[in-house]
């Protein structure tokens, strides 16, 4: 395919950029029929390549481009009730593109700092809020993917080559929250978020256990169930790995004295990934994530579904929040946050144009979008007063001051 395009002089980057928002089925029917077609048919000029940005004329993204447009052209109203939470003055800007595919954003009250991971490149990042810089935090992570800090201020890490949540204490050593649920380690922890009675809710989906964001399973497992992949290559570099054989999905929570318990199993919400309260914590959402190319197993509906949390810390009530459909095509939904008035923004990935975040009302009514040149992983507020929304997209972290606060404590 690639030879095919080189031949008539489309550069294999524009492609790549022109499917960078779409979904990996959807890009690969596509980059072959755009291969099949050249192969036949005259070269086309460059300028009808797809833009790799959202706005005509081309948004500028950087340091060096030219101050935005106000209002912003990419937050899009469609219910006036989300002019309420925008900062009308405020627009998007991109503070960050050194990454591989950032993850997990989380804010630290204490530190005055945003925590990202990079799940490719095994190391976490940190946005400092006095300067603006972005530094290494930690040159290893273990694959981590969410983040979130307790409302004791401690960091808690979903990793993905060792399977499990750990705390950072405050005097710098790591406590393992989880690895193990009834005798079988974990798949590949994803999403976490904390809880005022001090417990810690995450999803296990099995996203993770590839080579890529950490280490397939065993010969014969649902991650290598042939075997061909080399599933010990990283062992060395760390000294041991984590689970071998996948198990069931499964949403957890883990109760204060450390005893981990199953809310919602395969069966209820297969391909759990990203998950948060409401604010006042009597609703848990969840998203239902589809399942990409190569994966072996159960599939996901790409929907947010809700359930309300009873005293016992059980859930009732299952009903969907969100289909996430949206102009005839199937969005797909990976982290959320809900800010103090009960809306949910949710980062989503999809058409160029179309992916970016949207943002629902408690109701579940789609009142606003923020559209990205790619897909959002996860997001979170931040910043002193935590009315800045902070977005990771692919290699990028993007910020945009707004006119509500984050309902969670990181």
């Amino acid at each position: 395919m690639v030879q095919a395009i080189r031949r008539n002089n489309v550069p294999r980057r524009a492609v790549l950029q022109g499917l960078a928002c779409v979904p990996a089925g959807l890009a690969v029917s596509s980059a072959a029929q755009a291969a099949d077609h050249n192969a036949v048919a005259p070269a086309q000029p460059e300028t009808t390549r797809p833009a790799d940005v959202t706005t005509t004329p081309p948004r500028q993204w950087g340091a060096g481009a030219p101050p935005a447009y106000t209002p912003d052209p990419d937050v899009m109203v469609i219910d006036r009730s989300f002019r309420d939470l925008l900062f009308s003055a405020a627009t998007i800007h991109r503070v960050w593109d050194k990454g591989v595919w950032l993850e997990g954003p989380a804010w630290s009250a204490e530190g005055r700092y945003l925590l990202l991971s990079d799940t490719v490149t095994s190391r976490q990042y940190r946005y400092l809020w006095e300067t603006g810089e972005v530094t290494v935090f930690r040159p290893e992570s273990y694959h981590s993917n969410g983040n979130t800090f307790d409302y004791q201020g401690r960091q808690i890490s979903c990793e993905h080559f060792l399977r499990r949540v750990i705390r950072w204490e405050h005097d710098g050593s790591a406590h393992v929250l989880a690895d193990r649920y009834e005798g079988h380690a974990l798949n590949s922890p994803n999403d976490v978020i904390a809880h005022p009675d001090g417990s810690i809710w995450f999803t296990d989906p099995g996203y993770g256990d590839g080579f890529t964001e950490g280490h397939a399973d065993e010969p014969g497992g649902e991650a290598n169930p042939d075997g061909h992949i080399r599933w010990r290559i990283g062992e060395e570099l760390i000294g041991e790995l984590g689970g071998v054989k996948r198990q069931a999905d499964h949403t957890f929570r883990i109760d204060p004295s450390g005893r981990i318990e199953c809310v919602l199993t395969q069966e209820q919400l297969p391909n759990p990934n990203g998950l948060c309260f409401s604010p006042d914590h009597a609703r848990l959402y969840v998203i239902s994530s589809g399942k990409q190319a190569g994966w072996h197993g159960h599939d996901g509906d790409q929907a947010v579904h809700v359930f309300d949390v009873k005293k016992d810390n059980t859930l009732s009530n299952p009903r969907l929040f969100t289909n996430m459909r949206f102009q005839g095509v199937q969005m797909g939904p990976d982290g959320m946050k809900a800010d103090i008035f009960g809306n949910l923004w949710c980062g989503v990935g999809g058409p160029l144009g179309l992916c970016g975040v949207f943002v629902f009302n408690p109701e579940g009514q789609l009142i606003g979008r923020i559209r990205l040149p790619h897909g959002v992983s996860n997001l979170t507020f931040g910043g002193p007063k935590r009315n800045w929304l902070f977005m990771c997209a692919g290699e990028s972290l993007y910020r945009l001051q707004v006119n509500t606060q984050g309902a969670g404590a990181a």
